[in-house]
């Protein structure tokens, strides 16, 4: 069951599934997102969560021997059609990992390397300084833009890795577990910056934490696995229903820790 939408989605999945050869990871799937909000993926692992983000921006179809079926419309262009280039719909949908993954560089060079590959002709100086300050670390490395980013902290490698997601001007931000590895004040510097950035963009978070679901989300979905394992959708709407009043009693057992 779903809400309907308050407004166009920008994207909407259509009867999704997904399988590893053999195996159905993903059946049947079916919600949308709408621009500036925060939905946040839930569910026990293995149930197809991070799946379908990466089904969202295609990075799935770089995995031999892997099937997709079903649409995802993205501003109602299905991003499986032929004529689609998987490169562009990967620039307009960034992702960012559960571990912070910075290049081997320094943390300019970090955020100008997205943007360069991608034909970027602006002021490079410019960009780095907008998606520091749109990840709040631009006033701690602002006086070491020439240092190694690997000798960041944690979590300022993960605002890091947001800062060159958001250096390539995309329009939905994935977030698969972006806190998960981190210590509680980068965790809260995260969500802090979930809140902000979806002023500007439309956010999918994918996070096993109830809590942090609760508070940087506007909606909530909740997957589970089947008999055969696959990965499917028991529901999804505003967080404050899935929490407080869910129509599935299987939602509302995982959200009260009665299993998961």
């Amino acid at each position: 069951m779903s809400n309907e939408p308050t407004s166009t989605p920008i994207i909407e999945i259509r009867n999704l599934s997904f399988c590893y050869g053999d195996f159905q990871a993903l059946e049947n799937v079916n919600m949308s997102f709408v621009k500036n909000e925060v939905t946040a993926l839930i569910g026990p692992s293995g149930c197809g969560k991070s799946t379908v983000l990466r089904t969202i921006d295609r990075m799935n179809e770089l995995i031999p021997e892997t099937r997709t079926e079903g649409e995802v419309l993205f501003h109602g262009k299905n991003i499986y059609d032929d004529d689609v280039d998987p490169v562009e719909i990967r620039r307009r949908i960034g992702i960012v990992f559960q571990k912070p993954n910075p290049f081997p560089k320094s943390i300019h060079d970090n955020i100008t390397w997205g943007a360069r590959i991608n034909g970027y002709r602006g002021d490079m100086d410019e960009l780095v300084e907008i998606s520091l300050k749109r990840t709040a670390l631009w006033d701690e490395v602002k006086d070491k833009l020439k240092q190694n980013a690997l000798r960041l902290s944690g979590g300022q490698q993960q605002r890091l890795c947001i800062a060159r997601t958001l250096a390539v001007q995309p329009e939905i931000i994935l977030m698969d577990e972006p806190a998960s590895a981190l210590d509680p004040i980068s965790t809260s510097k995260i969500e802090d910056l979930i809140y902000e950035l979806k002023q500007r963009y439309t956010i999918i978070i994918v996070t096993h934490n109830m809590q942090q679901a609760g508070r940087v989300s506007d909606k909530t979905a909740f997957f589970m696995v089947n008999d055969a394992r696959s990965g499917y959708l028991v529901e999804w709407g505003s967080t404050e229903e899935i929490f407080f009043s869910p129509r599935d009693p299987k939602t509302e057992a995982y959200i009260s820790g009665r299993f998961g």
